[in-house]
């Protein structure tokens, strides 16, 4: 019996540990000089293709060499999407470098999820004014 609450006490005491879990994720892009461009885009679809409320996004790490910035907006996803044609609510985190600035660029910003985990995105930013390989259409890009 004593080792039975003991064990409910150690699962009581890790469990907000656990529903504050942290997971981390890298990302580079490249933009052009004097230009506004969006690296990131955080969506309110849910995995059953249901629309939810727009999550947190929070600024951890602020550019050294430019501005960024998190817009509300809506994007349609593409016909090819696993959840097709469905207009969603989504943030977008926008990226300004500097005037007159090239060079590299880091921001860290941090998603707060319905479910209470935290998710940290790290976008390593070049700013260049020879072009990027094209990107794949994400069918969103009028946010």
């Amino acid at each position: 019996m004593r080792s039975s609450i003991l064990g409910l006490a150690a699962v009581l005491m890790l469990a907000p540990v656990a529903a504050q879990a942290q997971t981390g994720a890298y990302r580079s892009a490249t933009v052009a000089p004097g230009k506004t461009t969006r690296i990131g885009m955080v969506s309110a679809l849910k995995k059953d293709c249901g629309v939810g409320p727009l999550t947190d996004v929070k600024v951890v790490t602020a550019p050294k060499h430019g501005t960024l910035n998190v817009k509300a907006g809506k994007v349609k996803t593409p016909a090819t999407f696993r959840c097709p044609n469905v207009e969603t609510p989504v943030q977008g985190v926008f990226y300004q470098p500097n005037k007159g600035y090239m060079g590299s660029d880091e921001v860290k910003y941090e998603i707060k999820g319905l479910d209470g985990t935290t998710r940290q995105v790290t976008v390593q930013i070049t700013v260049s004014d020879k072009p990027a390989a094209p990107a794949k259409d994400d069918g969103g890009s009028e946010l």
